[in-house]
């Protein structure tokens, strides 16, 4: 029989919802379309790049509301414990009307075929509220990045654009957030969660100190942060996940702080939340990266610490942490220990982690005048693509002398992966074109790249050394060209 230490509860249409007796791993949009009948979200990959799933979820984070879009495919119905659920349906009006971000919808011609649109319309809303207050009509890049994670195959995104700013013309429609708060407050529980069916336990601990003991009970037990890849190995590979210890409500592993001269970001801190403070910092290197990451659901729900500890070999966050000499932060009940991030990557799929470990922070340098730093991403589409190859560069200056070396590459090597023949050719020597020209030919000593559907190993190999020419363009001592600059000159040499 399920059993279950206390209900899932979390607000849902203006009530406090209870849910006991399911599957751990049930995803938020089978438990609205299958037990609550609430068919609007829709179904449309199951993996979290379509969109057409898209709720906007909330918690109250220091008393104050936050809501954010995620996709309900992917997310698992115990992570909505102690949260507010909105879908398309809460959109509704009292007296029968459309909300705004909809009318806006139906008079630009925003919908054909309607299969994603209630997934649009939830990006919208959650876009709405952002500025339902201050009147501020959204720009270009904001519009772009809140649809950058929904997909439409028959209206094209012209007229969904038009709505997007049509909809701070109409009249205004107020929120209550207060009612939210008030509800969210009345269930909030410092009682950690831990629901069990068919012998499978899904634990939400509250603190990190009842993480680690919880990872020292359960060594082989699955942690979970913000789904976004292991929610596909449940609805794609149809995998068993057994034990699932859940690191969303850990609020030691959600804080980001700066102290002797790093930012240190705490495992829980979601990868828009990471970005953002990252960017902060490092603008005008981390800024297109960070909208290019992914999309605004993914980055909603996904952490940098899980997107840290996955490893990916083409994973975007590595490559520039690694360039940057980044570090990253252990614990278990045994204590703290800390290693530079590059060391932490043994193997694909294989890491330094031990079984009674969890990853608690990333410390990233903060920028330093003598640091020529820079992160490129090639992919086939601008927006919401995986990488074929990601590439960071940091050379530390003395004078005109490069004193350190540090490249990394995304996409070349089976784990995040220093160019060391690279490095050691540049470190000591002028940074200048024939020296340049050098570390280019090495880099087909530090990697031999595969072959796949994203990129040939001919075309990684050969990017590669185009992106560190790059890089010597917009850095070097003797009058650097911007990137607008240099992607002019791409442009007029091809």
């Amino acid at each position: 029989m399920p059993e279950t230490t206390r209900p899932i509860q979390f607000y849902f249409r203006g009530q406090t919802h209870e849910v006991a007796g399911q599957p751990t791993t049930r995803t938020v949009l089978q438990h609205l379309r299958e037990d609550l009948h609430c068919t609007g979200t829709k179904e449309g990959c199951a993996e979290g790049d379509c969109g057409a799933c898209t709720v906007v979820v909330g918690e109250l984070r220091d008393d104050q509301l936050e809501l954010k879009t995620v996709n309900a495919c992917i997310q698992f119905l115990p992570t909505l414990d102690g949260r507010a659920l909105f879908t398309v349906e809460d959109l509704k009006q009292a007296d029968g009307c459309l909300h705004p971000v909809q009318q806006a919808m139906v008079e630009c011609h925003g919908s054909q075929c309607g299969f994603c649109t209630p997934g649009f319309v939830m990006s919208l809303w959650g876009l709405y509220l952002k500025h339902d207050k201050d009147g501020i009509t959204p720009d270009k890049r904001e519009i772009d990045d809140a649809l950058s994670g929904n997909l439409c195959r028959c209206t094209g995104y012209r007229p969904i654009i038009d709505a997007a700013r049509r909809m701070g013309e109409l009249p205004k429609v107020e929120f209550d957030r207060e009612a939210v708060k008030t509800a969210l407050r009345a269930i909030d529980q410092d009682t950690p969660l831990a629901v069990t069916h068919a012998g499978q336990t899904f634990h939400a601990p509250r603190t990190l100190a009842q993480l680690v003991q919880l990872r020292t009970d359960l060594p082989k037990a699955r942690i979970l942060a913000g789904s976004t890849d292991v929610g596909l190995w449940v609805t794609k590979q149809m995998r068993e996940l057994g034990d699932i210890v859940y690191i969303g409500r850990v609020e030691e592993l959600r804080a980001m702080q700066v102290q002797d001269g790093m930012l240190e970001i705490g495992a829980g801190v979601s990868l828009e939340e990471a970005y953002a403070e990252a960017a902060r910092h490092y603008p005008e290197e981390l800024s297109e990266l960070w909208q290019r990451f992914a999309s605004l659901p993914v980055r909603n729900a996904g952490t940098l610490g899980g997107n840290v500890a996955n490893g990916s070999p083409i994973g975007d966050s590595m490559p520039w942490l690694i360039a940057l000499g980044a570090q990253i932060v252990l614990a278990s009940v045994r204590g703290q220990r800390m290693m530079p991030l590059e060391d932490f990557y043994l193997a694909y799929q294989k890491s330094a982690l031990q079984a009674d470990e969890v990853v608690q922070a990333v410390r990233i340098p903060l920028p330093r005048k003598d640091v020529r730093f820079r992160v490129y991403k090639l992919s086939k589409r601008f927006d919401q693509d995986i990488s074929a190859v990601c590439a960071a560069f940091a050379l530390r200056m003395e004078g005109d002398t490069i004193a350190e070396a540090r490249i990394a590459f995304g996409g070349m090597a089976a784990t995040p992966k220093r160019a060391a023949h690279a490095e050691a050719l540049l470190q000591g020597g002028a940074w200048s074109e024939a020296q340049v020209q050098a570390a280019m030919t090495a880099l087909a000593q530090d990697y031999a790249p595969l072959s796949d559907m994203r990129a040939s190993a001919a075309y990684r190999l050969r990017t590669a050394q185009n992106l560190l020419y790059r890089y010597w363009l917009e850095t070097r001592t003797d009058a650097p060209l911007a990137r607008e600059d240099v992607r002019a000159f791409a442009v007029s040499a091809a």
